[in-house]
């Protein structure tokens, strides 16, 4: 009959080896700290013999900070202003990513990029430029996912008349960059962080969700908002007599 028994050198109390006594062939961790770390060993004996494996070393990387995005104009006017987009925090070491409406931005004459792509330019702001941008920080090891966080509904207006255009878009700060999905009282529109009905009726009316996945943890997020739609607005003075 085999045993196994798992062993970690405590650095921190300056033992030789603590012996964890497991009844399975893995060992998990849970909730790892700073005092998880360090080399492990596994040991497989029976009555009469015993072996060990070589140490393997447990290193945790410390965690990179969550980024965020500021600039001196979010409002620009089309074809007359520029927008620069700056990363925060400056960071030492590491690079850093851009994302435009949930794809990556190349570098190119109409995207410039400075500053170890920290800072990013948009020259002549267009139409065709607007949308939700996102950075990202990468170390020497990779990327850190996390999120994604609640996922917020741009514009608050809850309340609209028939004929009008519906134009609603979410964001979620996630890494990687959330895939977004829309239902109205549970059943699905579409896919895509906007969402576009035009000449909406009260049909429309309902209870709007949003939700944001992180396709790397597999997390997930919603947010609701609920959408009134009035009848169409007549003028007094087409409504006399009807």
């Amino acid at each position: 009959m085999l045993g196994f028994r798992h062993l970690v050198q405590d650095t921190h109390r300056g033992d030789k080896s603590q012996q964890i006594r497991i009844p399975f062939l893995t060992l998990t961790l849970f909730v790892v700290t700073k005092d998880t770390a360090g080399p492990y060993e596994c040991e497989m004996k029976n009555p009469v013999s015993a072996s060990r494996s070589d140490p393997v070393t447990l290193n945790l990387l410390s965690e990179l900070p969550k980024p965020y995005i500021t600039s001196k104009n979010f409002n620009p006017m089309e074809n007359k202003n520029s927008v620069a987009l700056t990363c925060e925090p400056k960071t030492q070491g590491y690079t850093y990513m851009w994302w435009g409406n949930g794809q990556s931005l190349p570098v190119s004459p109409r995207l410039k990029q400075l500053g170890e792509n920290r800072i990013l330019i948009v020259p002549n702001v267009t139409r065709n430029g607007t949308g939700t941008y996102e950075c990202e920080i990468w170390d020497q090891v990779g990327s850190i996912y996390n999120g994604p966080d609640v996922p917020r509904i741009f514009p608050s207006l809850i309340d609209y008349r028939s004929g009008e255009n519906l134009y609603l878009s979410c964001f979620a700060y996630s890494n990687p960059p959330a895939e977004y999905t829309w239902t109205i009282n549970g059943k699905f529109l579409q896919s895509g962080p906007r969402l576009y009905i035009p000449k909406i009726t009260t049909k429309h009316s309902g209870l709007y969700r949003c939700s944001a996945r992180n396709s790397a943890t597999g997390s997930e997020r919603s947010t609701l908002e609920t959408i009134r739609v009035s009848g169409k607005w007549i003028p007094a003075s087409l409504a006399v007599g009807l």
